[in-house]
């Protein structure tokens, strides 16, 4: 496997930070509200439940955007070595204004399924879909997507 990082994606300080204290403060104030003016026991079991949420995904978020993206001639992982896709799989690109992607990203849609997995902040898989973004700086997704366009273009003899 050829080992060259041809393009890396990180999370950018500032919006991993303000991603995950925006949860913390949305869970403290859901916290504060079911709590302070209880309402009825049902929607305060659901406030508390929101609450937990929101704290546990900014846990998620500050755990995900700690490892970054690495691009190679062969696939796409993060620096735990986890494979999120092949570039052998991929169909196309899409980074256009209105496609359904997160800021600063772009999505990647497959050949096949792929089994579902989330990293708050940093990407997501769901069927074909594998998006890159959300807390990343676009001086680093812009590139990473071109570089794959440019990849698939080659590999469909379009260049």
């Amino acid at each position: 496997m050829d080992d060259k990082i041809v393009a890396r994606v990180s999370a950018s300080a500032g919006r991993r930070w303000f991603g995950i204290m925006s949860l913390v403060v949305l869970g403290g104030l859901l916290l504060s509200v079911s709590l302070s003016t209880p309402p009825a026991l049902i929607w305060q079991l659901f406030l508390l439940a929101l609450s937990l949420a929101a704290f546990l995904m900014a846990l998620g978020m500050y755990r995900a955007t700690q490892t970054s993206l690495k691009l190679t001639e062969e696939a796409l992982t993060d620096s735990t070595g986890e494979v999120l896709f092949h570039v052998a799989d991929i169909e196309k690109v899409e980074r256009g204004t209105f496609a359904m992607k997160p800021s600063n990203g772009f999505v990647v849609i497959t050949k096949g399924p792929q089994a579902f997995r989330w990293r708050p902040g940093l990407w997501w898989r769901f069927g074909r879909r594998v998006a890159i973004g959300g807390v990343t700086p676009g001086h680093q997704t812009k590139p990473m997507a071109d570089i794959l366009s440019t990849m698939v273009a080659r590999a469909e003899g379009q260049l």
